[in-house]
């Protein structure tokens, strides 16, 4: 095993190459400690341009090819040496490959095989092919988002494939790997993105239980329904974000968005729902008369709860960012830095066998990861086609 540091420094995680949640998992684990072995397939499985591939930071790199007849084995043997298995092929076809939960178990009884998928390994849509956006339509999540009016919006692919993916799966992992180091016993983790997307709504659907949230879009205290939770386009055609909830800090929002002047006098109250629109336009306009950047100064430091709107771009340079250094550039490649952060203030760990996030190219590591795990045969199975070294 490779020397990490960091929290999770000592386990081994073999990560079976997909696209987004699953790789992302592993890039996680990573970053706090784990030594990852990502296996990949001998010709990529999507086009995405491996050397700026972030999700692949600080893992060693195999290739191996599944579909040889000797392939197989070669995980199987990496897996009697590890802790944890990230897969995210369909339900089925892990076994058809020989590389299932059966074959791998019974390999190393006490492995946390993970499984990532976005229906799950059951139900009517197990073996169907799905995206992000399809888990988390129909979970509710995706038609909470958006204006009153307005269809729902797409939030990117980070609520389903990295919140209700990535994270559960990672906890899951985790959990899994505590409770076999204590008792000895492996199991599987079935980590479905549409299952961790409903979970992220646990706080709203208490909400609903209470009838403090509707199933209105726009029409709820943090959906852009409130003209106190929402964003708001300033003179230069920017953003503003403003998330002033609480009595006390919608007071400290309002005092400066309205000095020097001073608050005016018939300014709608906080939770007079009946005036909102006009608390809404009043703080359109006042917001319109000045630039972002003047009203990022303005609000800066307060506890107004109100911040600009950064870009991709511009976010890495933010003060408070740049302060904490919540971005890093590695080979020129701007990425965000391992989190969360422990006790001493640093982030997460070293990453896995490699320069903090380095990406290596597929295939990079073959040969050393085999001789090292003390395959003999390492130069024989490169030559017969069942792995590859780069």
């Amino acid at each position: 095993m490779t020397e990490t540091s960091g929290p999770l420094a000592g386990v081994r995680v073999i990560e079976l190459a997909g696209i987004g949640p699953g790789p992302f998992c592993g890039m996680l684990l990573a970053d706090l400690g784990a030594e990852v072995i990502r296996v990949d397939r001998p010709s990529p499985a999507t086009p995405v341009p491996q050397r700026n591939d972030v999700t692949s930071r600080g893992k060693r790199r195999v290739v191996v090819d599944l579909k040889h007849p000797r392939g197989a084995e070669v995980v199987l043997r990496l897996v009697a040496a590890s802790d944890a298995l990230i897969e995210g092929y369909r339900p089925g076809v892990a076994e058809r490959l020989g590389v299932g939960p059966a074959d791998c178990l019974a390999r190393n009884p006490a492995l946390v095989y993970g499984r990532m998928t976005g229906w799950g390994q059951d139900g009517p849509l197990a073996a169907s092919a799905g995206h992000d956006v399809a888990y988390i339509a129909v979970t509710g999540a995706l038609h909470a988002i958006g204006r009153a009016g307005g269809p729902p919006q797409v939030p990117v692919n980070y609520l389903g494939d990295f919140g209700g993916g990535s994270l559960f799966l990672a906890l899951g992992l985790v959990a899994g790997v505590l409770a076999a180091r204590a008792s000895g016993r492996g199991r599987v983790v079935d980590a479905a993105i549409v299952d961790g997307a409903a979970a992220l709504q646990a706080m709203t659907y208490g909400l609903m239980a209470d009838g403090a949230w509707t199933d209105a879009r726009g029409a709820n205290l943090l959906d852009t329904g409130a003209p106190f939770y929402d964003v708001y386009e300033t003179a230069d055609g920017r953003h503003m974000a403003v998330g002033a909830l609480e009595p006390q800090f919608f007071a400290a929002f309002t005092g400066i968005l309205f000095a020097p002047e001073g608050v005016p006098a018939d300014l709608p109250a906080q939770h007079e729902r009946a005036r909102w629109p006009e608390l809404r336009s009043r703080f359109a306009a006042r917001f319109a008369q000045r630039s972002q950047e003047e009203w990022a100064k303005a609000f800066s430091g307060t506890d107004a709860c109100a911040a600009p709107v950064r870009t991709m771009t511009e976010a890495p340079g933010d003060p408070h960012l740049a302060a904490r250094g919540t971005y890093v550039t590695v080979d020129g490649v701007v990425q965000p830095a391992p989190a969360p952060r422990f006790g001493d203030g640093e982030p997460g760990a070293a990453i896995g066998a490699l320069p903090a996030g380095r990406i290596a190219p597929a295939g990079a590591h073959t040969r050393a990861v085999l001789s090292g795990l003390g395959f003999a045969d390492a130069d024989e199975l490169i030559a017969a086609g069942a792995a590859q070294q780069t």
